[in-house]
């Protein structure tokens, strides 16, 4: 996959990112909030040699685990289309796709909240893992090393997410194990500036980001990222600049 056909997918992290609020903004503040108390932040020039490479090495681990799921994605479901050729398949995941991506934007909106009992399915699972995670996730608090922080983000990588699973979905229409990490990693670029901002400003971004109109700007970017999808998939839409707005892989 080339660097066109990936923009789309960092275009709906960022976007999306408004959800992480939730999900990583409080683990991305203790990040912050572990810096030596003697020191008081009032800028980020001030954060850059406490809490930054914290925040950095927590999101690189946390992209590396996207990373991870994409390629196992890519990987199985594309040795599973080449020994089967389920081009029918496929295609029926590329509706799939589209559709999560059309549901999320509702998500993000307040529109509609069926993502949620997708999280609620992998927090079951999460909550099965907790005896073995807990106890790593626990001497790695506070994380007041980079190594601690990126050790951390490798768990939390995996934390129940619908928006995550959303673009999981595209990795696995890309092929291959490869081009399945390559998507989660822009995935992961595109939700690396709210997370960093989280991790350095805190509370004064997540004020910022709860904002109705914010998160209705944004799921509506991610909404019709979805349609345009669809529509493509239904041959209401068949130019070759498409290729460089959809997210998934048609033919």
């Amino acid at each position: 996959m080339n660097a066109l056909q990936l923009l789309p997918v960092f275009v709906v992290g960022l976007a999306g990112s408004v959800h992480c609020i939730g999900m990583c903004g409080g683990i991305v503040g203790a990040l912050t909030a572990s810096a030596q108390p003697a020191r008081r932040v009032v800028a980020i020039v001030q954060v850059a040699d406490s809490a930054l490479p914290r925040v950095l090495a927590y999101n690189a681990g946390r992209i590396a685990s996207y990373m991870t799921a994409g390629a196992l994605a890519g990987g199985l479901a594309g040795g599973a289309q080449d020994m089967l050729a389920l081009a029918g398949a496929q295609l029926a995941f590329y509706w799939l796709a589209n559709l999560m991506l059309v549901a999320l934007g509702l998500y993000l909106m307040d529109a509609w909240r069926g993502l949620a009992l997708l999280e609620q399915g992998g927090r079951v699972l999460w909550r099965r893992a907790q005896p073995v995670l807990a106890p790593m996730m626990k001497a790695l608090m506070p994380a007041r090393r980079p190594q601690q922080a990126f050790a951390l983000g490798l768990l939390w990588g995996w934390l129940p997410c619908g928006m995550v699973y959303s673009v999981l979905l595209t990795a696995m229409l890309s092929g291959s194990a490869g081009n399945g990490a390559a998507v989660m990693l822009a995935f992961g670029l595109g939700t690396l500036p709210m997370l960093t901002g989280l991790g350095l400003l805190g509370a004064r971004l997540q004020s910022a980001l709860r904002k109705k109109t914010v998160r209705v700007a944004c799921g509506l970017l991610v909404l019709a990222f979805g349609m345009l999808g669809l529509a493509r998939a239904a041959g209401g839409l068949t130019p070759a600049w498409m290729d460089s707005l959809c997210l998934t892989p048609h033919s």
